[in-house]
């Protein structure tokens, strides 16, 4: 193969959307800080943090497309992390009751070789049904989202607590745009379908 994929992530959820391509792929777990820098907009934290995971690549290869993604849940203006715990969570999506969230996933591809770079934000909005309390705790304890931005899991029993999504590519809400994707591979070369092995 002409391209070494490399996916500058530890997400069993992205390694899993990356293998629709049906190519083989590297993975590595990046070590950066994702702390927001004073008065960065959602769209600048993502757009810098998946071209600082895409970059890390340098450490671990001397070649390949590294790829790097980087989500934020957006409401009401502000950045909304990850629960880590039950009662956060509860707290996030009682918040989230018949309003609409804004998903911004920023996506990364970097040659290392050449050392070019090309990055966008791709924007997913998730309508949240409104919800009990007992339908959100009994969600919580069923699928423990505490990992996760928004404090769901859509690819799972999350689809439940919503009255719709719009956007162009609802892999970009489990955290890997791959439309958008295929479109930057083919900037460096890389036809997906051309490369069928």
């Amino acid at each position: 193969m002409k391209h070494l994929l490399i996916l500058a992530s530890s997400s069993p959820f992205r390694q899993s959307l990356l293998q629709k391509f049906n190519l083989p792929f590297s993975t590595f777990s990046p070590d950066i800080d994702e702390t927001a820098i004073p008065n960065e907009t959602p769209e600048q934290l993502v757009k810098r943090l998946s071209e600082r995971k895409a970059r890390a690549a340098c450490d671990h290869f001397v070649k390949g497309l590294a790829i790097g993604s980087d989500q934020v849940a957006v409401f009401d203006g502000k950045i909304l992390g990850k629960p880590h715990n039950k009662e956060n969570a509860i707290k996030q999506l009682s918040l989230f009751s018949g309003q609409t969230v804004t998903f911004l996933t920023g996506l990364c591809v970097y040659d290392i070789a050449s050392d070019k770079a090309k990055t966008l934000i791709e924007p997913f909005e998730v309508v949240f049904r409104t919800l009990t309390k007992e339908q959100i705790e009994a969600y919580c304890d069923a699928e423990q989202p505490y990992n996760c931005a928004g404090s769901f899991k859509s690819e799972g029993l999350g689809i439940c607590l919503f009255e719709k999504l719009n956007g162009d590519d609802p892999n970009s809400l489990i955290g890997l745009p791959l439309i958008k994707l295929s479109q930057l591979l083919a900037e460096f070369n890389l036809d997906i379908l051309a490369a069928q092995p």
